[in-house]
């Protein structure tokens, strides 16, 4: 629910563009800046230190955040030395997707089929489902089984570091020396967390060098583009449910009620199976 009561998709109604105090419409009229920056909403799935694999589900009505299932089994990251779960707050940009359709012209790979994914590297621990703003600071192209599964590079506007990281184009740069390790520690952290599932490493673009800021909003505003098409029936979404409350002109609004009416015939919520003691368990893995 919205501050309104309302029922809408995390992945369709919220705004990409974070709105300025004085607009309180969604989705805003204006853009929140610092200074010269636009910010962004970021949708928390995975708080960090947890390994429960939260993500927005796709291809569900109204497109809920839920715990990834696979060969009927909860999905949950492994734990590889010296990681403990998640080691950022994980989540994604709202009102973006890659195109599984569209080969990306840097990586000359097609796109995951998702919204674009966010690292925020901020140090508090957030929740699912919370929206926080953020500034992005650079971007990382990981491969995956042949997508392009990029991972945008943020931090919380509110976070006391956020102020240190200002340099004109080379947030990264920042990162790298108020942050010293964690970079190297997400590249780390890509290339290894499928290893203890029997998978090979993942694969990286740019031989694993992050991109700067401004390459990753452009990212972020193509994503956003493709978006639009999605919503508006201008391309093909497959399976990918676009079920929305508030985007203006989009064959696939709904009503008030008819979100209310989707959200109450689902399930009934129950305390699923307790969290097998394998989770805990410390992969170590020669680098």
């Amino acid at each position: 629910e919205n501050a309104d009561g309302k029922y809408i998709s995390p992945f369709h109604d919220i705004p990409l563009f974070a709105g300025s105090k004085e607009d309180k419409e969604i989705p805003a009229k204006r853009s929140k800046t610092t200074g010269s920056e636009v910010l962004f909403n970021m949708i928390v799935e995975v708080p960090r230190w947890t390994n429960a694999k939260m993500e927005i589900a796709t291809e569900e009505p109204l497109n809920p955040i839920k715990q990834d299932i696979k060969k009927g089994k909860l999905r949950y990251v492994a734990n590889i030395f010296p990681h403990k779960g998640y080691i950022w707050n994980y989540g994604a940009l709202p009102q973006t997707w890659e195109d599984p359709n569209r080969t990306d012209k840097t990586t000359g790979c097609c796109g995951d089929n998702d919204p674009i994914d966010v690292c925020e590297i901020g140090s508090k621990i957030r929740s699912s489902g919370e929206i926080v703003q953020v500034k992005v600071l650079g971007a990382l192209a990981l491969v995956d089984e042949g997508e392009t599964d990029w991972k945008i590079i943020a931090i919380s506007v509110d976070d006391p570091e956020a102020q240190k990281i200002h340099g004109k184009y080379f947030y990264i740069d920042d990162v790298k020396k108020h942050k010293p390790g964690y970079l190297e520690a997400t590249v780390d952290w890509f290339r290894s967390y499928k290893v203890p599932d029997g998978k090979p490493e993942n694969q990286f673009a740019f031989n694993g060098e992050f991109k700067d800021k401004d390459f990753a909003v452009e990212i972020i505003k193509s994503t956003h583009e493709y978006w639009k098409a999605l919503l508006h029936k201008k391309t093909d979404g497959g399976t990918i449910k676009c079920t929305n409350v508030l985007v203006s002109g989009s064959p696939f609004c709904c009503s008030e009620e008819d979100a209310r009416s989707i959200v109450q015939s689902a399930p009934v919520h129950m305390n699923g199976d307790s969290v097998p003691p394998e989770v805990d368990s410390w992969h170590f893995y020669p680098k």
